[in-house]
């Protein structure tokens, strides 16, 4: 492929993603845990992968099994996203000290090398900075600004405007995306709990995904549900 089209691949972990053909993208992306996801799948080394701060608080058993997925694997940049555990709410915080400071950079980083994880490089910055990308990306969004207020976005969502704004790609292409908190490398303990598959991310990821769409026409996919929910063009060939 030329210099002038470069493609990256951003791969979430729902089961069954639907790829796109190998010959059509250049470099690999992802969120969490869904590089267990890539190495299963035969799929090159991620250049970078976006990882909340939440994988290492333990504040629901689906943390740890994500965490156990990522044994042995590595990746190029790593994104530390920041995560807080009740946020908004400072006396649950005060109450839970301990998975407040789990749920920080450091203790992630201590917590991925206990799993063998590499990287290259490790990147933090803060949820309004990522925030910041995406308003960006977006037209400054007013609509967006509170919903990402009231719910953050998703690391995988965080992953697609990083690619997006990163001038080495001219397209982005999603899969493995479905908006629910199914695994392709364990069964999620959460949705029983819940009683739900549904991501409280969802309504947010919808609304950021529809508007980078919208304003970058950069951003395509291979998943017929994230084109139903959002309008993301499918990817042809």
């Amino acid at each position: 492929r030329t210099g002038l089209m470069r493609t990256l691949l951003v791969l979430g972990s729902k089961p069954e993603p639907v790829l796109p053909p190998a010959g059509c993208w250049d470099a690999l992306a992802c969120a969490n845990a869904s590089g267990a996801s890539a190495a299963r799948l035969g799929l090159p080394r991620p250049a970078f992968t976006v990882v909340s701060t939440i994988l290492a608080s333990r504040t629901t058993p689906s943390n740890a099994i994500a965490l156990a997925a990522l044994r042995g694997l590595s990746t190029g940049t790593l994104f530390i996203y920041p995560r807080r555990p009740y946020r908004g709410n400072r006396l649950k915080q005060i109450a839970n000290a301990g998975r407040v400071l789990r749920a920080t950079p450091w203790f992630l980083r201590r917590e991925l090398a206990r799993v063998d994880y590499h990287y290259d490089r490790t990147e933090v910055r803060s949820s309004d900075a990522y925030a910041g990308i995406i308003l960006a990306l977006s037209g400054n969004d007013g609509n967006l600004t509170t919903l990402m207020r009231r719910k953050p976005p998703s690391s995988g969502v965080v992953a697609v405007a990083l690619g997006l704004s990163d001038p080495a790609y001219t397209r982005v292409v999603v899969s493995g995306f479905s908006f629910q908190i199914t695994h392709a490398y364990a069964e999620n303990p959460d949705i029983r709990l819940r009683g739900s598959a549904e991501s409280r991310h969802a309504d947010t990821d919808i609304a950021v995904i529809t508007a980078l769409s919208h304003c970058t026409r950069r951003l395509y996919t291979t998943e017929p549900i994230v084109n139903e929910r959002t309008g993301v063009p499918l990817l042809e060939g």
